[in-house]
């Protein structure tokens, strides 16, 4: 079998710089995760894993493991916002919005922190939606967003139009 190119190495790397951040050691790491540090050592020269050890060790330093999508990965040249929004990502983004969702690591996995965090302040404003609770996802996707000069930045680069985008956020929303 041949062996591919594998995206392992770069999320142990995120991994393990979260757990730097944290004071982990390798082994009080692998500790908190449930594996040997023997373990830990091996993946790091492995292209593949058991799923339930990568998941692990990302819970263990509070990460989430997800599947961001590819618009996600498109950026503006500034990396703020995503490169261009098509109807199924403007779809996705709507869904989201109207779903309720309040975990932060949904929101970054579906755009740019920065553009994610001003879709949470913009909805903040609307009268249905918690905004306390809102403004806490915005400040944990990027600090500062809920700041009025941010998101003024924000409206002023975003290629959603709150016009446009909050009255189908509330039409999915009252619908549900």
């Amino acid at each position: 079998m041949k062996k591919s190119s594998s995206g392992l190495l770069p999320i142990l790397s995120q991994l393990s710089s979260k757990a730097r951040s944290l004071g982990l050691t390798d082994a009080e790491w692998a500790a908190r995760a449930g594996v040997r540090k023997e373990t830990l050592s091996r993946l790091r020269g492995r292209t593949s894993c058991d799923f339930a050890t990568l998941e692990g060790l990302a819970q263990s330093v509070g990460a989430t493991l997800c599947i961001v999508e590819a618009h996600a990965m498109r950026r503006t040249d500034d990396g703020l916002f995503p490169a261009q929004i098509d109807r199924d990502y403007e779809e996705r983004l709507t869904e989201l919005c109207s779903s309720g969702d309040l975990d932060p690591e949904h929101w970054r996995c579906l755009g740019p922190p920065f553009f994610m965090a001003g879709l949470a302040v913009m909805l903040a404003s609307v009268p249905e939606f918690d905004r306390r609770a809102l403004l806490e996802v915005a400040e944990n996707l990027h600090a500062g967003s809920s700041q009025v000069g941010v998101f003024s930045l924000w409206l002023e680069g975003s290629p959603i139009r709150p016009s446009r985008f909050l009255p189908r956020v509330t039409r999915n929303r009252a619908a549900a």
